[in-house]
């Protein structure tokens, strides 16, 4: 019998990670999907409920920065491909403490390469994919699209970390001709997403009646995609992908983070049955971030003509998706805002070792 395909999903219990992770295990049963974490703060193995019971799925929690570590994962499930997501993601935390997006981004993703790059030897049919940010182009005027020929300009630790850890995975491609992709993407939104993060924060806040926070003057736009979006394009590059190539996924879908604070509001409004304008009165500006990039617009054509790929819903649609996900869910939110999260993995996993 020979051996199914062996996929290692690294970050797997995050935000986009996770909803990767339950695409491939519940499409492709003949695949065995081996999910990495090393379950920090973002990392919530509540995520995966649904499916952390499947027969070709997999947990390992361990950190990539562990290269003996990372060796020994690889001698033993012998994987066909890497799908690397985990990563230090929050741009005010890099601000805070860059180091630990030092650690984690970039020697992280060397030590993974080096694991593959050892244990693969014969490359033919192997893949190593790379998930970025379009945060490492830096920042555009009100006009124009970053597109993947766009000169890098990253201007926060976050985003420096993760254009180092791109220009290391072309590096082993032109180097040592590992087969790589890499895509760079848009701001994610949707369900399970941790409630540092704009949207989450904001429909918690708006439960509770507290403040919400809006840096500056409110007038940064960001391209939004729909996190299930996301994990489809991602399927369909590493499957159908050209080797050694750059794909911008973007939702098409820009809002100033004022207007999609208003319009979140109003929806909260409809949903709890409040009076409208009762979630846009807790709106509080903030001192601004540092450095902080004033938009940030995806081109995501190539994607879209050689692979076929389409975003399948705009914000109006998924705002309202989203803040139903997680007013639905509110145990997992309180779980989370409270930590408690951090005890499944114990619970679940070490006491049935």
């Amino acid at each position: 019998m020979s051996k199914p395909t062996t996929i290692l999903i690294t970050g797997g219990a995050g935000f986009i990670g996770s909803h990767l992770v339950r695409l491939m295990v519940n499409k492709y049963p003949d695949y065995h999907i081996v999910n990495l974490d090393a379950l920090t703060y973002a990392g919530n193995l509540e995520n995966l409920k649904d499916i952390e019971n499947a027969a070709n799925y997999t947990f390992v929690k361990a950190d990539i920065t562990d290269a003996a570590a990372m060796q020994e994962l690889f001698a033993a499930h012998d994987f066909d491909g890497v799908i690397h997501l985990a990563a230090e993601s929050h741009v005010d935390r890099s601000i805070a403490n860059p180091m630990s997006f030092i650690e984690t981004n970039i020697v992280g993703t060397v030590v993974l390469l080096n694991a593959a790059k050892q244990h693969w030897g014969d490359f033919s049919g192997k893949r190593f994919y790379h998930v970025s940010t379009d945060e490492v182009y830096g920042t555009l005027g009100e006009t124009g699209f970053f597109t993947e020929e766009t000169a890098y300009d990253p201007r926060s630790p976050y985003s420096a970390s993760k254009a180092s850890s791109d220009h290391l995975v072309r590096a082993y491609y032109h180097t040592y001709g590992l087969p790589i992709v890499i895509s760079n993407c848009s701001n994610n939104y949707g369900p399970y997403q941790f409630p540092e993060k704009l949207l989450p924060l904001m429909i918690n806040n708006i439960r509770h009646n507290k403040p919400l926070p809006v840096y500056g003057d409110g007038q940064y736009t960001r391209d939004w995609l729909w996190v299930e979006d996301h994990a489809a394009a991602i399927d369909l590059i590493y499957h159908e992908g050209k080797n050694g190539e750059t794909y911008n996924i973007g939702g098409n879908n820009e809002w100033k983070n004022i207007d999609l604070v208003h319009q979140l509001c109003d929806v909260m409004d409809d949903l709890l049955g409040r009076d409208q304008g009762t979630s846009r009165a807790l709106i509080t500006f903030v001192k601004d971030r540092p450095g902080h990039d004033r938009r940030y617009a995806i081109d995501a054509t190539k994607l879209m003509n050689e692979l076929n790929w389409a975003p399948s819903i705009q914000a109006e649609e998924g705002l309202r998706k989203t803040a139903e996900w997680y007013l639905g869910n509110t145990e997992w939110l309180e779980r989370v805002t409270t930590g408690a999260y951090q005890a499944y993995y114990e619970q679940q996993y070490q006491t049935n070792v």
